[in-house]
């Protein structure tokens, strides 16, 4: 009967371990390629990352650092994403610009959208202006209004380029206040390569040890 009780245990453990990981999925991935306006500077130019729940997903779009430089999102696709869902809605949106800028404010577009070089996205958002409004960060939340997305690796497909996310880069002097360089252009990303920051294989081990207990229970 107490084997029986240690057993219920660990099944319940690997249930709720398996519950957690389906409440919130999170991935992230680079916009490693950079069209002529950008390409003499070395990527990646930001990060996408996806948190997920059930039919929302938190995006955010960070500028990443080479070199000195910085890679700011700005001005008309300051960020660009294909996104999986027939309908859907987007949040409040937020930016943020630590080197003496002024971030946003931003507009939302639905429907297809041409981003220079990068094939045709269904939501962008614009910044206003350009350089002295761009942003080091971008964050929004997306509702799927049409179902739920199984995981965060399903919120995004490829469009007719190949790409799921594109951002207009400006490239500055990183520093206490950004300089510009007066170089922009486009990055895009195929999403490829996305880690699930060891979570899956978190679960696996947890639930391959806990069924080792409940043999060693089992046969003691």
């Amino acid at each position: 009967m107490n084997k029986i009780k240690y057993i219920a245990a660990i099944l319940i453990a690997i249930a709720g371990l398996g519950l957690q990981q389906a409440k919130a999925d999170v991935c992230s991935f680079n916009l490693n390629v950079g069209n002529p306006g950008i390409s003499g500077f070395t990527g990646p130019y930001a990060n996408v990352t996806i948190n997920q729940v059930g039919n929302t997903a938190t995006i955010t779009f960070t500028s990443l650092t080479h070199s000195g430089n910085i890679y700011l999102m700005g001005d008309g696709s300051s960020v660009a994403l294909n996104v999986n869902a027939t309908t859907f809605t987007v949040g409040t949106i937020t930016g943020t610009n630590n080197g003496g800028g002024s971030s946003g404010p931003f507009t939302a577009n639905f429907g297809s959208q041409q981003v220079d070089g990068w094939g045709h996205f269904n939501f962008t958002i614009d910044s206003f202006d350009g350089f002295g409004h761009s942003s080091d960060s971008i964050t929004f939340t997306l509702t799927n209004t049409s179902g739920n997305w199984a995981s965060c690796h399903d919120v995004l497909s490829l469009n007719d380029a190949g790409q799921v996310a594109a951002s207009h880069i400006f490239v500055a002097v990183d520093g206490t206040i950004y300089v510009n360089l007066n170089a922009t252009g486009y990055a895009a990303g195929n999403g490829q390569g996305v880690p699930d920051g060891g979570a899956t294989v978190m679960l696996l081990g947890a639930a391959l040890g806990a069924l080792g207990m409940a043999r060693r229970f089992l046969m003691g």
